[in-house]
């Protein structure tokens, strides 16, 4: 049965290949009609008769036969093929593929790898790209290995499947330090709603809460956790004990809330922390690392801030040629096709929308006219506005400062009293940014240069309020100090009495020491300063996240709820829904970070309570954007405005590193707390390091750096470097300026050439078709003769049938009309007449055809 099923499909076959080639047949004598016909009309002169039934036996006898051998060659075929296969498969020595094979096949896989690397920019379906990609790859996998030849085969394809291996690897390990980055989801969102003015200011965040992550690490790593394990522990000595008078509320809550009782006497400042010179068995030197990292704090922050100055003007000059065709850009290129997430699609199409505003606000600012002398005379009113608001806060911090310290000197005093000056710098930091921006509406400026005018003036508010507030803090602390002589000597005469007491006595037993809570100590003005500075970080915190929920989220849940029984509309009206506020954002970031690069150093904690503010400030703020904010009614581009917060990052970071300078380099240490106490001033620990630790030559060589006359001329050296580096930077800066102009000239020009040269071509061929008919009829006729003359063959229907007839005052003459012979090679501009088909130059015209003007006209010949 199988093999009687086999010779029928065999069968089928062989008849399915007769109907092809009858139908081959049948299409060829169709196609060739005249032929058909030549042959019909000899077999009629001949007198053949029609074949008979004998004859039509004999013919499917004979094709019988036929089917029979070539049923019998296909077995021979099939079964050598099986025996070339298992042969192959039992010897591996012998060779898989054929040299033309192996060619064809490797020219393939290459094709195959070549589409899979330009799959993405086919303008495809995705379904068919998919299908085409996943054919591709099961190509490229089945016959790689086939490359190999006998042995080297398995290795070949150990190879190219581990080559394949590492390749997914690298792009999973890129895939996975994508999602490394923080919040790189949720800023993407804020950008796709709100435009990448508000996003600039998440990726800041984003950036200052790394720095601080590292801060962090450098003082809780080298100061505090070597402080707490081998230091002196809690209650062994004064500093590290709270007072007797001071320990029945030492644990109240609204002790701790003023950073007061407990947490003072805590590593948490600057107090806390013992003046031995090595601790533990490690011989760790405690004072040593506390004033290198200190300094590491101020000099690891400069680094990192002007390393991200240069990477983002490096970023902003490597920009292509982006004014021209912005909007065309936008349209045709902004989309990305391999989005399947509906999420994703809809912040991509708000991502879009928005960067449409942006670019048609930067449009109309750069078309607009204005009145100049109106214009001018409002900016000079508002920067006189400005500056009165900014001088009454300066002197509002001042008096408060200065009020604060008759209130510690009193007892009884309430909360208000002793977080008077905080309150009032928060509430300035709140109140006076809507201000300046209400008085910036006079001046209309676009809004990208608007929000730097106000990022300047917001940042001199804060500057001022802060250097103010240090300026009343340093008269503290010099009261301070002249209290500190006082309890000097009261300290000494107290542990003199208590060992005099001990000797007089004259017996041999010891008495008991004297209790570190007992023993008056002094005011430690660092561990004050430090207790300063983290109030006011904890009160911009609290001001901050308050500011937030009642001014954005309660307003918002009343526009939303209450706007169905109002009198008007409160969405569009008044209150309506808060904008967000980039330039306060913004500011507050930066001031708090200033604060943070001062206190620092009298109080090694705060870094780590900074860390966990911006920690929570990115969720918090996130939610509150997308919650309870709207986009700005005019939306701008920021892409530059990062590269100005840097600037005023390292403006502040300059600034806050004077007072530090002027406290170690100016100022004498507490005698009694803090590592530096002993020393005259804090920088003579280095001395004394160098002195105990590193040999002689050293010292001297160290001596010889510190003299004043190499460091006076080292720093003018520095100074003249920067000048010549800032004026190189601009020299290369106007050359690639120079330069792109250059370049879009002559792109322009040689795109007026080649349109130059396609209007001219056309023009100049009629002229000459016109003007000069003479000598192009000679030529056109000459062709025409050489043509005739070649034309005819065996094969062709005019050979055989002889020249075709010319008609008289045809195109093809010449004379008269030989003028107007198209060329050989004609331009049809018009499509020709239904049903008629105009003869090829040489052909002869087909009987019925009407002696009609050709349609459709080439170079150089006239309408009809």
């Amino acid at each position: 049965d199988d093999k009687e099923e086999d010779e029928n499909e065999e069968e089928g076959s062989c008849s399915q290949q007769n109907r092809a080639s009858r139908r081959k047949n049948y299409q060829r004598t169709n196609s060739d009609g005249k032929k058909a016909g030549e042959e019909g009309s000899r077999q009629r002169e001949k007198g053949k008769k029609a074949p008979t039934k004998d004859q039509k036996e004999s013919e499917n006898k004979g094709r019988k036969t036929n089917k029979k051998e070539k049923e019998g060659e296909n077995k021979q075929k099939t079964d050598r093929k099986n025996s070339t296969s298992s042969a192959s498969s039992n010897s591996s020595d012998e060779e898989s593929l054929s040299e033309e094979e192996l060619a064809m096949l490797m020219e393939q896989v290459e094709q195959k790898k070549k589409l899979i690397s330009t799959m993405r920019n086919k303008p495809w379906r995705m379904a068919k790209k998919l299908s085409v990609l996943r054919e591709a790859q099961a190509f490229v996998e089945k016959f790689e290995g086939a490359l190999g030849k006998g042995k080297g085969k398995k290795l070949y394809a150990y190879k190219m499947m581990m080559a394949k291996k590492w390749v997914k690897f690298k792009r999973d390990f890129d895939n996975f330090k994508t999602q490394c980055i923080p919040w790189e989801m949720k800023i993407k969102e804020v950008e796709s709603h709100f435009g990448s003015s508000v996003a600039s200011y998440f990726i800041f965040l984003r950036w200052m809460y790394g720095v601080n992550l590292v801060l962090f690490g450098l003082i809780f790593g080298l100061v505090i956790i070597p402080e707490v394990l081998m230091g002196m522990p809690y209650g062994s000595m004064p500093r590290k004990t709270v007072p007797r008078s001071e320990q029945a509320t030492a644990m109240d809550f609204s002790v701790l809330w003023d950073f007061e009782g407990y947490i003072k006497y805590s590593a948490l400042f600057y107090g806390y922390y013992n003046n031995q010179r090595t601790i533990g068995w490690l011989k760790y030197r405690l004072p040593m690392a506390y004033f290198m990292v200190g300094v590491s704090v101020f000099g690891y922050s400069l680094m990192v801030v002007i390393r991200s100055m240069a990477r983002n003007a490096n970023e902003s000059t490597a920009d292509g040629d982006d004014d021209h065709f912005v909007f065309s850009w936008k349209m045709f290129t902004s989309w990305d096709y391999l989005i399947g997430n509906p999420e994703t699609a809809d912040n991509k199409f708000a991502s879009i929308t928005t960067s449409f505003k942006e670019s048609i606000v930067d449009e109309q600012e750069s078309n607009k006219d204005e009145n100049i002398h109106l214009r001018r005379f409002l900016r000079v009113l508002a920067n006189v506005l400005i500056i009165c608001c900014l001088c009454g806060s300066g002197y509002l911090i001042y008096f408060v400062v200065k009020r604060s310290q008759t209130f510690s000197k009193m007892q009884n005093v309430g909360w208000y009293e002793r977080n008077e000056v905080e309150i009032v710098m928060s509430l300035l930091g709140m109140f006076c940014p809507p201000l300046f921006e209400t008085i910036a509406a006079l001046e209309n400026y676009h809004p990208r240069i608007g929000l730097k005018w106000q990022l300047g003036r917001i940042f001199a508010l804060f500057l001022g309020n802060l250097y103010t507030f240090l300026l009343a803090l340093m008269d503290d602390v010099n009261e301070k100090l002249a209290e500190e002589d006082v309890v000097k000597n009261i300290t000494r005469w107290t542990l003199l009495g208590h060992h005099n007491s001990s000797t007089e006595n004259g017996s041999a037993v010891t008495p008991p020491p004297l209790d570190p809570a007992d023993v008056p100590r002094g005011p430690c003005w660092e561990t004050t300063v430090g207790i300063e500075f983290v109030r006011l970080t904890v009160s911009d915190i609290l001001v901050t996240y308050i500011t937030i929920l009642v001014g954005d989220f309660i307003r918002a849940c009343f526009v939303r709820f209450v706007n169905y029984c109002w009198c008007w509309d409160l969405e569009a009206g008044f209150p309506s829904y808060a904008e967000f506020d980039i330039s306060g954002n913004v500011l507050g970031l930066v001031f708090n970070q200033g604060m943070i690069w001062m206190g620092s150093f009298y109080a090694p904690g705060l870094v780590g309570i900074n860390v966990l503010r911006l920690l929570t400030s990115m969720y918090f703020q996130c939610w509150a954007v997308m919650s309870s904010n709207v986009p700005h009614e005019r939306v701008f581009k920021a892409s530059k405005s990062n590269n100005f917060y840097m600037g005023l990052l390292l403006l502040i970071l300059f600034l806050s590193l004077l007072p530090v300078a002027y406290t170690i380099m100016s100022l004498p240490p507490s005698f009694d707390c803090g590592p530096f106490s002993g020393k005259k001033r804090m920088y003579e620990v280095i001395q004394e390091t160098i002195e105990l630790d590193f040999p002689l030559f050293v010292a001297k060589i160290f001596s010889y750096v510190a003299n004043p006359g190499l460091i006076i001329p080292a720093i003018l050296l520095m100074v003249l470097a920067i000048y010549y580096l800032n004026a190189v930077s601009e020299a290369y800066q106007r050359a690639n300026a120079e330069l792109k102009k250059k370049m879009q000239m002559q792109r322009e020009e040689e795109k007026n050439k080649r349109n130059n040269k396609a209007s001219t071509n056309p023009m100049l061929q009629d002229l000459e078709d016109l003007f000069t008919p003479s000598t192009k009829n000679e030529s056109d006729s000459k062709q025409a003769e050489d043509k005739k003359t070649e034309s005819p063959n065996k094969t062709s229907p005019v050979g055989k049938q002889g020249k075709a007839p010319v008609l008289p005052g045809s195109p093809m003459t010449g004379g008269r009309g030989a003028a107007f012979t198209p060329p050989p090679h004609v331009l049809m501009t018009q499509p020709p007449i239904l049903g008629v088909r105009p003869p090829y130059l040489g052909q002869p015209r087909p009987r019925g055809l009407p002696v009609v003007p050709v349609p459709g006209r080439g170079r150089g010949q006239p309408r009809y």
